[in-house]
């Protein structure tokens, strides 16, 4: 977290106030959130009237996928399918899922191309099969595993054209990317606060004022009726200041986190020359997130090999943090072409505010040892009768 939202979250902990009460503290409290909700708007581009605060981006996208897909469902039932890209987050993918198996939701998983890219034309291709059949599609800003960023102007611009709601999860987005809620097109977008610096546990569904989905939760009726639940007055505003911190420093914060990020690629390629760099080279902001890095290791197990820089005091992830420990190879690799063995032997590396040169070189003179370490321990248990 950064230290001043830290500080906003502990200034707020020893006051108590329920932003809904009528009371002197229920007053404070509300005007505390109206103004963070003002402060956050302001930060991603957007109306304080569209910020609707959830427990987190995962609530964030059930609400947007289920409640997007029953209001549309429920105006025209022929409207069942809805249209996600192939390497969605689990949030998305799972809401998207659960949907088909309980509510008789047509889920189409779009294909990308070997970078992790939706193309424009295969959506376009997807909606005009039969676009009154469509309900909505989520396309994700940016992959949280290999760091590409899709084309959202456009992907916008064809599901608009056929009056479809569009969908996008930026949490990977913001604060390292310009991201602007408004001039973006989108009708839905989810953000959380611990990708900003910001405490965890508390994200917010950026609503377009056209769309009221259906909700989730169901209680006293806050935030438009649409998420139910009392307001973590704390937490929401310790992530509008790191969300206006990111977003203010964005530019001179990316251009660092592509400096560090380009040697950690050269140097884990140094130290290990079959490595494979997965998703967009970049370097553009609008092909690759500044912070990530993301390898295949051939002849390594990615658990293996993580545990092994873990025990240097790097810490790295075989994916997405979500699915962490799941003996599985990763859905995003495989929607990208990766075969199973290679995509099972593969680690993100992420940079942030708080990474600097030195991270960088712990990493490469670690990881070449490791992955000597951890490829001796595969052909050692795959010569075991």
């Amino acid at each position: 977290m950064l230290p001043e939202a830290i500080a906003a979250v502990t200034d707020q902990l020893g006051l108590l106030g329920n932003p809904s009460s009528l009371h002197a503290a229920g007053r404070a409290a509300r005007r505390t959130v109206e103004e963070a909700r003002e402060s956050l708007a302001q930060a991603i581009g957007a109306r304080p009237s569209e910020i609707v605060f959830t427990g987190g981006g995962t609530e964030a996208d059930n609400l947007a996928i289920k409640g997007l897909y029953w209001l549309r469902c429920g105006e025209d039932s022929r409207r069942k399918r809805v249209l996600i890209s192939a390497v969605e987050h689990h949030a998305v993918l799972d809401s998207a899922l659960w949907l088909a198996e309980r509510e008789g939701a047509q889920v189409e998983l779009l294909p990308v191309d070997p970078l992790g890219r939706l193309h424009p034309d295969t959506l376009r291709a997807a909606i005009e099969a039969d676009p009154r059949s469509v309900a909505l599609v989520s396309v994700m800003w940016a992959n949280n595993e290999v760091g590409t960023v899709q084309p959202v102007p456009q992907l916008v611009e064809v599901a608009r054209s056929h009056g479809i709601p569009i969908h996008s999860d930026a949490i990977q987005a913001v604060g390292q990317l310009p991201v602007d809620f408004a001039a973006s097109g989108l009708d839905a977008m989810t953000l959380t606060g611990h990708k900003l610096g910001g405490p965890p546990g508390v994200g917010a569904l950026v609503l377009g004022r056209a769309w009221s989905p259906v909700p989730v939760l169901h209680g006293g009726g806050q935030e438009r009726d649409v998420r139910s639940g009392t307001l973590a007055t704390p937490s929401i505003v310790g992530f509008a200041v790191a969300a206006g911190i990111a977003t203010k420093h964005q530019a001179e914060r990316a251009e660092q986190l592509v400096g560090l990020r380009d040697q950690l690629i050269e140097r884990v390629r140094a130290a290990v020359p079959d490595a494979v760099l997965n998703g967009d080279p970049g370097p553009g902001l609008d092909r690759r997130l500044p912070g990530n890095a993301h390898f295949s290791f051939p002849g390594c197990e990615g658990d293996a090999l993580l545990l092994l820089l873990d025990a240097r005091g790097i810490e790295c992830s075989t994916g997405s943090a979500c699915s962490a420990g799941v003996a599985q190879p990763s859905h995003v690799l495989l929607a990208m072409g990766l075969g199973e063995e290679l995509a099972r032997g593969s680690l993100r590396f992420s940079l942030g505010h708080s990474s600097v040169p030195a991270d960088v070189d712990a990493l490469a003179e670690a990881v070449g040892p490791a992955a000597d370490r951890a490829r001796r321990a595969g052909l050692t248990s795959v010569r075991r009768p």
